[in-house]
């Protein structure tokens, strides 16, 4: 029998995005040689951004998993780009994430990143995810900054 703690985990997967906890991409291992379990708000947490950082088709037994972002890179940056960002994480949160409900979603550019700011700030996309873990209760957010010139995170 499994016990209930150990439901509410998940693996933990270095993403290589960066942060101050960065390390390889991957599974984590311990120093039991072990794969390393994470709580549920944090393997909810990676999960969305495994989610939006996947491109529909990008993985071989499910085609349709992923977010749409890959069509917004070298647009311009303006307000109809951001309603379609929003719109994409929306849908792939609500056909992929069961376990969430949003908040708040919202898309642009950075703070101090007007259409005047410094070469290439003015093609950051930032998307601002809030949400609710349904089992708990709790909230969380994520905070996603998509290079559209360069073609991903920063």
């Amino acid at each position: 029998m499994i016990a209930r703690s150990a439901m509410l985990q998940g693996i933990g997967f270095g993403l290589g995005t960066g942060g101050g906890a960065s390390r390889a991409a991957g599974p984590g291992i311990g120093h039991t040689g072990a794969l390393l379990l994470v709580p549920e708000a944090a393997c909810i947490r990676q999960d969305l951004l495994l989610l939006l950082l996947t491109v529909p088709g990008e993985r071989v037994m499910r085609p349709a998993f992923g977010c749409h972002l890959d069509r917004l890179l070298f647009q311009p940056n303006d307000a109809t780009l951001a309603g379609l960002a929003i719109h994409y994480v929306r849908q792939a949160v609500a056909r992929f994430e069961p376990r969430i409900e949003i908040v708040g979603l919202d898309a642009g550019r950075p703070a101090g990143a007007g259409p005047d700011a410094e070469a290439g700030a003015g093609n950051l996309l930032e998307i601002v995810l809030s949400y609710r873990i349904r089992r708990s209760r709790t909230e969380d957010g994520l905070v996603l900054r998509v290079d559209l010139d360069a073609g991903g995170p920063p």
